[in-house]
């Protein structure tokens, strides 16, 4: 066959490319801050020397309400500048739920192809294990694995990993099941194109549109599982700031000092909500069977 395809076979992903550009200024916008915040998660994680920063202490300033002098958002017990510690354990949240959906959304992808094309012995096999994952609530399964890997965020990124990807590959199959039975998917074969070339080439290109939603709505699920696991203290350890750990931390207080855990859950609070509002916004511009741009 010559170097040109037909147009038969290369007709689907024409139309992908000016969806994804299509998506509007503010979703970019969006993303591009959560992208920012994720740097600023690895920066707290990998850059010891940027500690100084939300672990310098001073007992002489403790408790110090928003607004004081060189305190735009107060002080903690332990008079440590509170607004470091927040927006480091923003950044700390988004980078281990962005971390979490992309290694989900991976194997979930890769899992869920294989168990809707590759014949019935994998769709069995692939869906037996979804079940034994399913068959424990997620968050309790997540608690069981980083205890007994011990405290700390890799066993958090790991637990919330290994339970994250059986709902998308779940997704994945269903979507696989219908791609499969498409004219260009059956021209491939006619060809005598193999089963891993036309995941690649096919399957895989019209499943960007809902792994792109389901990776942004899985970030969003897992900052709220890492925010769960610090607060029960088998997330990040202290120093390291967390919006968990700064809730667990400031129940404590908070008849005395309001603001570390009022500020920590709203900032909480509105990372999930919007993350929710980008998924939608997503899904509305790319998948056109839900009356979003065309």
């Amino acid at each position: 066959m010559s170097g040109t395809s037909s147009p038969a076979l290369r007709g689907p992903r024409r139309r992908l490319m000016p969806r994804y550009l299509g998506v509007s200024v503010l979703l970019w916008a969006v993303l591009a801050i959560f992208a920012i915040l994720a740097i600023i998660g690895w920066a707290v994680l990998l850059v010891p020397s940027l500690s100084s920063l939300w672990t310098d202490q001073s007992l002489r300033s403790t408790f110090l309400p928003p607004f004081s002098d060189g305190f735009p958002l107060g002080t903690d017990n332990l008079g440590r500048n509170f607004a470091w510690r927040l927006i480091a354990g923003i950044g700390v949240s988004v980078f281990v739920g962005a971390l979490v959906a992309v290694i989900s959304v991976t194997l979930g992808l890769a899992l869920g192809i294989f168990a809707g094309y590759f014949g019935r012995a994998a769709d069995a096999g692939t869906n037996v294990v979804i079940d034994v994952t399913w068959a424990f609530p997620e968050i309790l399964l997540a608690i069981v694995l980083a205890g007994v890997l011990g405290p700390g965020l890799e066993a958090v990124i790991l637990a919330l990993s290994l339970t994250g990807w059986a709902a998308f590959a779940r997704i994945v199959r269903g979507e696989v099941l219908s791609l499969r039975e498409r004219d260009y998917v059956a021209a491939s074969r006619v060809l005598g194109y193999g089963k891993v070339r036309i995941s690649v080439r096919h399957l895989l290109p019209n499943l960007i549109p809902i792994t792109l939603v389901m990776t942004v709505y899985f970030m969003a699920v897992a900052i709220v599982a890492e925010a769960g696991l610090s607060f029960l203290g088998l997330g990040a350890q202290p120093p390291t700031p967390s919006l968990g750990g700064i809730l667990s931390q400031g129940r404590d207080y908070l008849n005395s000092s309001w603001w570390p855990v009022v500020l920590a859950g709203l900032a909480l609070s509105l990372m999930v909500l919007t993350l929710n509002y980008v998924s939608d916004g997503l899904r509305d511009h790319l998948d056109p069977r839900v009356g979003g741009r065309r």
